[in-house]
């Protein structure tokens, strides 16, 4: 019997916000294939990822998957990312999936998209397999941020397997690091 595809949160959701006008910027959620689960094929032409906040409702917003960045700055080469903000800045230099780094506070995406970048890599395709790790990212258009209490909803929407949805409460947004 062939094991089902099947995706897992891996850790803490967390996000970034421009304190000054309480608003978020980009909100991460690490994920990986669940244990005996197989292979998840991340290309865009297969997965989707559905979003939903208190104040939108897109059906898909994904992009795609970051991949190692040519010029090698902020992944080294590798295809694995340290951090949210460096895979943000990635994706903004390559203009694959944002045009725009709202790490600054003042830039945001012409619209709101999702991207996946490895923590963990083997292979640099677009396949998560057991034992590596990605986050997906959700850079926000600056009409689109969420702001305290607003209820976020994106799902992960696989060619096989069940579907990962992941729904959070946007928590106070205050200079002190939050997390949910």
């Amino acid at each position: 019997m062939k094991h089902q595809a099947s995706l897992e949160v891996s850790g803490m959701v967390v996000a970034s916000a421009y304190v000054t006008d309480s608003k978020l910027e980009v909100v991460s959620v690490p994920i990986k294939v669940a244990p005996g689960g197989s292979s998840v094929n991340l290309d865009p032409s297969t997965a989707a990822v559905k979003y939903l906040s208190n104040s939108v409702n897109f059906d898909n917003i994904y992009a795609g998957t970051l991949t190692a960045a040519a010029d090698g700055d902020d992944d080294n080469g590798s295809g694995e990312w340290l951090s949210l903000e460096l895979a943000t800045d990635d994706a903004a230099d390559s203009a694959l999936y944002i045009t725009q780094d709202p790490f600054n506070g003042t830039d945001y995406p012409a619209a709101t998209k999702a991207f996946i970048y490895w923590t963990v890599n083997n292979n640099n395709n677009d396949i998560l397999d057991q034992g590596e790790h990605a986050t997906l990212a959700i850079a926000y258009a600056s009409a689109d941020r969420p702001v305290a209490l607003d209820k976020i909803r994106a799902e992960i929407l696989i060619p096989t397997g069940a579907a990962l949805t992941v729904e959070r409460l946007v928590p106070s947004i205050s200079s002190l690091s939050s997390k949910s």
